[in-house]
Parts: C-alpha cells; sequence; structure tokens
C-alpha cells in the first residue's frame, strides 16, 4: 500500500457528503478504538487516534461541523496497490432466514455453533509481517492441522455433538448467511434471533461464482447474489457440488440487542462501515470512497457512492489495499444493493493531523 498526501478538495463530492452520519459511526468505534502504533500500516498512533476521539466527541450536531472537524484534524491520503489507484468494492447486508430451535419437518439444515476445539491464531502476535492474519485448525497428536472443510461437515462431520445452534429450511439461504457473516432467523415457535460471526474453519474463501463463470453458467458481468441464487435454484442437482467448491465455513453465535456486530465489536451502521483486510488497514480507520452502487430499481443506472466510512468489519473475500465490502443493513432494499455492488473505487484514507507526512 503507497499513501500520496492529497487535500480535501480533491476528494471527489466531499462537500456533498452528509458527514454527521460518519461521525455518529466514528464514534462507535472511539468507544473501541485499537488502532496499534504501526510503522507498517502508518495511519497514526493509538495515542494520536485517542485525541482525535476526544475531539469527536465534542463536535456540535450537523454536517457541516462535522466536515468541519474532518478537515481540521485530519489529512487525507490517497491509496493504492502498488500504483494501481482502482480496486473492487462490494457490499453486504444482514438477511433474514426462516427456522427452528428443534429439527424436524422443513427445517433440516443445521447452523453450527463454534466448535470448542477449534482455534484461530493470531499470527501477528509471532512476527509483525504477519499482522492482520489469521489462521483456523485444531490441535492432534501434538501438530496444528486444518479444521474439517465444507463438504465434510455437510456430510455430518459435527452431527450429534449438541453443536446445532438452530436449523434452518434452505440450504442455499444458510450459505448466503455465511458469506454475509450476520443475520436474523424468525423462528417458527415464534419472535426473531439474531445471529453473529462466531469463527470461520481457516479455509480460504473461494467465490462460487467464479465457479459459475468458469463453468460458462454465467458471464462474468452477470455475477450477483441474486443471479447466483438462481442458478443454484434451478440446477438442485449441481447446486451441492457448487456450494462445496468453498471449503471455507462459518459458524455463528446468538446475539442479544442491536446489531449486527462487526469485528470491531462495535454495532455496524447501514452505508457507513466497511470491511477491510486488516493487514493494510485497521479498525477503526476513516476511508473516503470514490465509487458506485447500484440503485435499487434493477433496470436503473448506477449511482455515485462518495462517502465516508469507518473500517468496523473485515471477511474472508476482502483482499488487498484497495478493496473494501460496504455494509448496507436489512430488509429488502439493503439486499438489491448488497447483491449486485461490484463496482470499481478509489480510497482516501483519513490520517491525524499531528502524525508525521506518511507519503511515500
Amino acid at each position: 500500500m503507497v499513501l500520496t498526501a492529497a487535500r480535501f478538495a480533491d476528494l471527489p463530492g466531499w462537500q456533498e457528503d452528509a458527514a454527521e452520519e460518519a461521525l455518529r459511526a466514528f464514534l462507535r468505534s472511539c468507544s473501541r478504538r485499537a488502532l496499534p502504533e504501526s510503522p507498517s500500516v502508518g495511519l497514526g498512533t493509538a495515542a494520536e487516534w485517542q485525541q482525535a476521539c476526544s475531539s469527536a466527541f465534542r463536535v456540535a450536531p450537523g454536517s457541516q461541523a462535522a466536515r468541519a472537524f474532518y478537515e481540521s484534524g485530519f489529512t487525507p491520503f490517497s491509496s493504492t496497490n502498488h500504483g494501481e489507484a482502482t480496486g473492487l468494492f462490494t457490499g453486504y447486508y444482514e438477511p433474514t432466514l426462516h427456522g427452528s430451535r428443534t429439527p424436524g419437518g422443513r427445517y433440516t439444515v443445521p447452523l453450527y455453533r463454534r466448535p470448542p476445539e477449534l482455534v484461530t491464531v493470531d499470527l501477528g502476535l509471532f512476527r509483525e509481517e504477519w499482522r492482520g492474519r489469521r489462521i483456523a485448525g485444531q490441535v492432534s497428536g501434538g501438530a496444528f492441522v486444518p479444521f474439517a472443510d465444507r463438504g465434510a461437515i455437510d456430510r455430518g462431520a459435527l452431527a450429534g455433538r449438541g453443536l446445532e445452534l438452530l436449523w434452518v429450511d434452505d440450504p442455499i439461504e444458510a450459505f448466503f448467511l455465511e458469506i454475509q457473516g450476520s443475520g436474523r432467523v424468525e423462528l417458527a415457535q415464534g419472535g426473531e434471533v439474531r445471529l453473529g460471526y462466531a469463527a470461520q474453519n481457516g479455509h480460504p474463501y473461494f467465490a462460487v461464482g467464479r465457479d459459475l463463470v468458469e463453468r460458462g453458467a454465467l458471464k462474468k458481468e452477470e455475477v450477483s447474489l441474486q443471479s447466483i441464487r438462481a442458478w443454484l435454484l434451478a440446477h438442485p442437482e449441481e447446486a451441492l457440488q457448487v456450494l462445496e467448491r468453498n471449503r471455507s465455513y462459518v459458524f455463528f453465535e446468538e446475539q442479544k440487542g442491536d446489531g449486527p456486530v462487526g469485528a470491531q465489536g462495535v454495532v455496524l451502521t447501514p452505508g457507513r462501515s466497511l470491511a477491510v483486510d486488516l493487514r493494510y488497514i485497521p479498525l477503526g480507520a476513516l476511508i473516503w470512497l470514490d465509487g458506485k452502487a447500484p440503485a435499487t430499481d434493477g433496470r436503473a443506472p448506477d449511482r455515485p457512492l462518495r462517502r465516508l466510512l469507518v473500517a468496523q468489519d473485515t471477511g474472508g473475500a476482502i483482499t488487498g489495499p484497495v478493496r473494501g465490502d460496504v455494509f448496507w443493513g436489512h430488509g429488502e432494499e439493503a439486499a438489491a444493493i448488497a447483491g449486485r455492488m461490484r463496482h470499481p473505487g478509489r480510497i482516501w484514507l483519513l490520517v491525524p493531523r499531528s502524525a508525521p507526512d506518511r507519503s511515500q
């Protein structure tokens, strides 16, 4: 990642953004601020961010005051990936599934809680150059070995151990719940349960849309959550094979209160929270995005997406310094945008003014 100092005037659409919305999301991050002093990241020290948070809590209401806060306290830096300024930006949302606390009838697809033997290792604790990288597996015979993959779990590797959290009625929707990382389940017994990400089995994420393109089932420009779902529903005899190409598997936990909660441990803000690659961008960082997003009506043209976002989440498919996944919230409108968002964009990172010049 190469950072180059810029001006706020260089940020397309800066004056038009509802900056107060981003400030509310930023204040949530300030409650869990954990930006390390890391020269390899170069986005400011923990002390500098703490000072920025202290100032943020004193900002008067209104987008004009919020914009003045950023302009007086931060310097924007354009970010490139080895000189390439444009990267990929996608979207995610909080889906709703139908399920039961007990199996039976239509509810046959288990959603699992984290197995106790699953171990997640933060490699950054061992070497600085591995910061932001994690692996997961289990200990067997004194060795750290891979955990069961999706195919093994689908065929019952975890069955009968009491790890089932809920049962839902649709394996395809259960798969997409894993991709989104959180969701809601309307229970047959009445009420609703909110589920959040608990762990991942350690196997690399593989985009099933890529498999469908390789098969000639979809064209690259046609790939979206909606088109993938439609193909899987139309080809039930091949669907399981396609899904199992993604060996990654996500485990869930029941969440109380507001949500969903991202990797930073704060409630995500629709349209303002961004999932990033933690090898390059730490949680809590401020990011200006110049990109596009689909309209809620799939027949309408794309619209500009120029706004300030806060890095509050991460995901297995989010790799690279100019890459992000925008959280769009819950409901049909959020699904319509998130499912079809796959657009190029550029980013600028906001660094506290007291930090030294990080440009290269």
